[in-house]
């Protein structure tokens, strides 16, 4: 059952993820429709075409491998000069001179040609105002955004955060001792403190030797922090206030870092403290934070993530260099699609409840679109934040031109950054390639 639970999480992801690109690329139809441009196809998904429907001038379908998609919109950039050029020096005009980097800047502009019309057509992208091109290109990162935020919102006000309450759930009967496997009581074993106390279920605990607390998490650490002293814990029940006396037990327990993993001392050997134990269990519930709490998480997850995108290449060598050096690899750092859809099979297979793992599944979904909203904002062609530099770029040249009375501006040739695009092209499923062997070999685990 663990094993299926894995797959069905891997699946979800799988699924999300299409979700997530299928509304990123309608943040970029719906405005290219509204503005009339000619939009010829509407794809999730590359490789072969697994089914596809025409709808008036649009092609909409879904290609076998659900990792990306893609809107082709007629003139994402300017008509090349070719046809005339190729006819005044007598060349073919399906080839460029001048190396590899030059057929390249042709073939571009040999593909954009053939989603013109006419010279005389004016449904194509490059010729909309520049605040057009940037909405259009912004809808597709801001829908992944938006989508995070109804996630969140989901998470947060819907189901809920899961929090130890100050309420008593359970009191063992007695104190086991931890290098024991049993967990039934024996004769032998001294009685817990808090039964000894006549704590009962359902308590609900206010204070610890007189210091208010909010939160079990207050109360634990005190009673931690008193092996084998007395102190007094205060309990509401039954609309009474009780004050009982109880005496911690000392225990040993291992001492654990920042992320809940033990702490090794210099000779390898775990490390242990000295703490109080009560023998209690706290009630946990679901506590629904206000739907505004959803889009400040999602703008927290979106500086978090800006933080490690303008890092990535480091962030990449020091998780490929685990390969090597066999080290933990940073939880916080990189994931690819792979690591993604293994943390969604860990989640499912987790063994908790239902509720728990769905809200787990919604919060890596949300982080996953937190992720493309800033990834796709890199002002680096091919991405949409590149397409929206250069708009920006052109508007900035008009504006000069108009302030100092010069003729307006031919627009930008984007086909010149072809060169550009495909070194970040290449650089970027190099990393890619990197991440995905790291997170088959080595991948980050959210149990540790």
């Amino acid at each position: 059952m663990e094993a299926l639970a894995f797959v069905i999480g891997v699946v979800l992801m799988v699924v999300g993820l299409a979700v997530s690109i299928a509304l990123h690329e309608l943040g970029h139809l719906w405005p290219a429709k509204k503005f009339g441009v000619r939009v010829g196809q509407y794809m999730i998904g590359f490789g072969p075409t697994l089914w596809s429907r025409r709808i008036g001038e649009t092609e909409y379908g879904v290609k076998a491998i659900p990792l990306g998609g893609y809107i082709s919109m007629a003139g994402m950039y300017p008509p090349s000069p070719k046809q005339v050029s190729a006819a005044a020096s007598g060349h073919r005009s399906g080839k460029a001179g001048g190396g590899f980097f030059a057929t390249m800047v042709q073939d571009a502009r040999a593909a954009n040609d053939e989603t013109l019309l006419s010279e005389d057509d004016d449904r194509v992208f490059y010729r909309l105002p520049v605040w057009k091109r940037v909405v259009i290109m912004l809808g597709g990162p801001v829908m992944n955004l938006l989508f995070a935020i109804v996630l969140f919102a989901i998470l947060l006000s819907g189901i809920g955060i899961q929090t130890a309450t100050t309420t008593v759930s359970s009191v063992s009967e007695c104190v086991i001792p931890s290098e024991s496997a049993r967990t039934e009581c024996e004769p032998t074993d001294p009685q817990a403190p808090a039964a000894a106390a006549g704590m009962q279920p359902g308590d609900v605990i206010v204070a610890v030797d007189d210091e208010p607390i909010s939160t079990f998490a207050e109360a634990a650490a005190l009673i931690q922090a008193s092996p084998e002293q007395a102190i007094s814990i205060t309990v509401e029940r039954d609309g009474e206030t009780l004050t009982l006396p109880l005496t911690p037990v000392a225990v040993e327990q291992p001492v654990l870092d920042a992320r809940g993993q033990p702490v090794v001392g210099e000779d390898g050997e775990p490390q242990t403290e000295r703490v109080g134990l009560a023998g209690i269990r706290q009630e946990v519930d679901y506590l629904r934070e206000p739907v505004w709490v959803a889009p400040q998480m999602a703008f927290e997850r979106v500086g978090a993530v800006a933080g490690i995108i303008w890092q990535m290449p480091v962030k990449v060598w020091e998780a490929g260099s685990t390969l090597i050096t066999g080290e933990e690899r940073d939880p916080n750092g990189p994931l690819s699609i792979v690591g993604a859809g293994r943390l969604s099979g860990e989640v499912a297979a987790a063994d908790a409840p239902v509720l728990n793992r769905v809200a787990g599944f919604l919060e890596l979904l949300a982080a996953v679109n937190i992720a493309l909203f800033v990834f796709n904002l890199i002002p680096l062609l091919p991405l949409d934040g590149g397409h929206i530099a250069v708009a920006l770029w052109e508007g900035i040249k008009r504006v000069w031109a108009k302030v100092f009375h010069r003729p307006p501006p031919k627009p930008v040739d984007a086909t010149k950054l072809v060169p550009v695009t495909f070194i970040v092209v290449v650089a970027l499923i190099a990393m890619g390639a990197v991440l995905i062997l790291t997170d088959i070999v080595n991948p980050v685990s959210l149990f540790g």
